[in-house]
């Protein structure tokens, strides 16, 4: 039981600590979720976590929350799931809280303006360490089908202007149809 409660623990205060130390949105965050949870704790494989962060990004929602859900759960169950969730979204919630009470002073605020300034430049940074690390990994497995996807997407999004869920929805059948085909292939060689 003592074992159960420590990785409660664990993760409530992984995740407040995360939550709490982020500025920037989601994007921000799953880096150091991954480092956490992946090369600290040990309690996700990297496929996994990339997993979790696909499915966070395309579910509705903060993506912060959704990829917290998805390691709570998988670390610790329901309950973890509710751990994580909460030590996710109490950091925000206590600061915009307090600064909504102070806002007229902040939004005045020269020096308050120029430390957000700061703040985006470092957010810009995270958010392409992530591209970097996403696209390291899908580099990694040697196929063309997930570097096309990748591409394809990125031009869809930023060049051609397709709608965000027309892009989703189309990768998840391509992401379908390409697991059923790994798969079949992988039954038909242990079967030989």
């Amino acid at each position: 039981m003592e074992n159960r409660g420590h990785k409660f623990r664990q993760l409530f205060l992984s995740t407040l600590k995360l939550s709490a130390c982020t500025f920037g949105g989601g994007y921000v965050i799953v880096p150091l979720m991954r480092k956490r949870f992946v090369d600290e704790l040990h309690w996700i494989e990297e496929q996994e976590m990339l997993d979790f962060i696909a499915i966070a990004q395309s579910s509705p929602g903060a993506i912060a929350v959704n990829a917290s859900i998805l390691v709570g759960y998988h670390v610790a169950g329901f309950a973890g799931a509710l751990l994580t969730v909460l030590g996710t979204v109490l950091p925000p919630l206590i600061i915009i809280s307090v600064i909504s009470l102070f806002y007229q002073a902040f939004r005045d605020n020269a020096i308050v303006n120029l430390v957000m300034a700061g703040m985006l430049c470092g957010v810009a940074a995270v958010i392409f360490d992530v591209v970097i690390n996403m696209a390291k990994t899908v580099l990694q497995q040697k196929r063309l089908l997930p570097l096309i996807v990748l591409l394809g997407s990125f031009i869809a999004t930023r060049f051609l202007h397709v709608n965000i869920i027309l892009i989703i929805l189309v990768c998840g059948v391509i992401g379908a149809i390409d697991t059923y085909r790994l798969e079949k292939m992988r039954k038909e060689g242990d079967s030989k």
